[in-house]
């Protein structure tokens, strides 16, 4: 076998490993489990990094496991988390596990006949028959309190100031530790990866595999760094809240974009975390783009690599198309984007909304920039803007005495302002 470990080691992605684990994963096909949670009915690029290991696990040769947590999501997991979270309902949780079921399934093709092909499953399936009398002789007897109490995602919430931790939350790590143990038994699982703030469930679920499973049982732990920005800030958020893996949710163009405005530190960082360009490639492009930062070329290449795993090299050739429609002097590219498209490349910009009645009526430049709109403070700021020939509309200069009507309408909604090369202003007719 392929070293994976080291593999994972250069890209960044590996934090703590149990002793043992690269050895096993060097000896043999080694099937391997990582858990989702249903909090959504999608999966946001803060699940990427696990979806990526499950791909490399695969390409090594290994056999990977996608658990989707429909048991383990109605008790919530307390690592990392400050405060109890509010318990899903069955419709919604059902609702979810299939979401994030759709999800992972363009990443991993569970309808593959290889040796090593995929499997998704969901714990829900094992654990909904199992009586709480028996849970409590079967798994609980075999894990103290004690031991229980020494992770740190418990003490944490125990020392902390507020309302502590239920015995429903203090319960989840040995149902997500015996998820491993199931496993274990029905598809001879070794060892489970997740985020470092897993290590403490995950070590519990080695430790339940050993004392469920008699002498020689043996069972792994991995985990990958949890990933941050350079300055500080949370990943995987933008502007307008999580970046989701659905188009419905964050829209291709957004995507890409979220990528191609990385900072140069992070991209250096997320180009081998994010894709699986190899290192010399990666080191090439890191030299290219040394030489010249002005260039982007890191973030154009983890754009692309990243939009097209996720979303297909189509919807990347058309993120690609929008983006230049949008820097474009004329207008003719921006006439061939679809509405939401159109709406997207502007979502970061003032927009105001006029009446179809007032374009009838005609509409004066001043009014569309001030008056009607706000764009610029007053009318005065409006008339000095198109005395200096520093505004367009759809991208042609205008004078102060142009009035607007039904001809100028793009695409029958929308009036494109802009101010000097940078300051776009989008009006939606209505």
């Amino acid at each position: 076998m392929e070293n994976l470990v080291a593999e994972l080691q250069w890209r960044g992605l590996v934090h703590d490993i149990m002793p043992g684990t690269e050895e096993q994963l060097l000896k043999e096909m080694t099937t391997t489990y990582i858990g989702f949670d249903p909090t959504s009915d999608s999966l946001h690029i803060g699940s990427l990094v696990p979806i990526i290991l499950l791909v490399h696990l695969e390409k090594f040769g290994h056999k990977p496991i996608a658990l989707v947590g429909g048991a383990t999501g109605m008790i919530g997991d307390p690592s990392g988390k400050s405060d109890e979270r509010n318990l899903l309902d069955e419709v919604t949780l059902e609702k979810n596990v299939a979401g994030i079921k759709g999800v992972l399934s363009r990443f991993l093709d569970f309808n593959s006949t290889a040796a090593n092909a995929p499997i998704l499953v969901n714990n829900y399936d094992w654990m909904k028959d199992f009586s709480f009398i028996n849970f409590a002789r079967d798994v609980g007897k075999r894990i103290t309190v004690n031991y229980m109490m020494a992770k740190d995602s418990v003490k944490k919430r125990l020392s902390a100031e507020g309302e502590g931790m239920s015995f429903t939350e203090f319960t989840y790590q040995l149902i997500q530790g015996y998820d491993f143990h199931h496993l274990y038994k029905t598809h001879h699982c070794l060892l489970q990866m997740g985020g470092s703030d897993q290590w403490g469930n995950i070590t519990t679920g080695t430790e339940l595999v050993r004392r469920m499973n008699g002498e020689g049982a043996k069972a792994y732990a991995m985990t990958c760094p949890l990933i941050t920005k350079a300055d500080g800030s949370k990943f995987g958020k933008s502007e307008g809240g999580n970046v989701w893996l659905t188009a419905n949710k964050t829209s291709v163009y957004k995507f890409y974009q979220f990528w191609l405005n990385t900072t140069d530190v992070d991209a250096e960082k997320y180009i081998k975390i994010f894709t699986f360009l190899d290192k010399n490639i990666i080191d090439s492009l890191i030299a290219e783009h040394q030489e010249a930062l002005h260039l982007r070329v890191l973030q154009k290449r983890l754009a692309e690599e990243v939009t097209t795993f996720v979303h297909g090299k189509e919807a990347l050739e058309k993120a690609i198309f929008a983006s230049k429609a949008k820097f474009s002097p004329v207008m003719d590219e921006m006439l061939q984007l679809d509405d939401e498209t159109f709406f997207d490349i502007f979502d970061d910009k003032e927009k105001a909304e006029v009446s179809k009645e007032d374009i009838i009526a005609g509409l004066d430049m001043i009014a569309a920039l001030a008056a009607k709109t706000g764009f610029l403070a007053s009318n005065s700021d409006a008339r000095r803007e198109l005395k200096q020939n520093a505004i367009s509309l759809n991208k042609e200069k205008v004078a102060d005495d142009y009035i607007i009507t039904e001809k100028d309408l793009v695409k029958d909604k929308f009036l494109v302002l802009q101010k000097g090369k940078k300051n776009y202003y989008l009006i939606v007719v209505k």
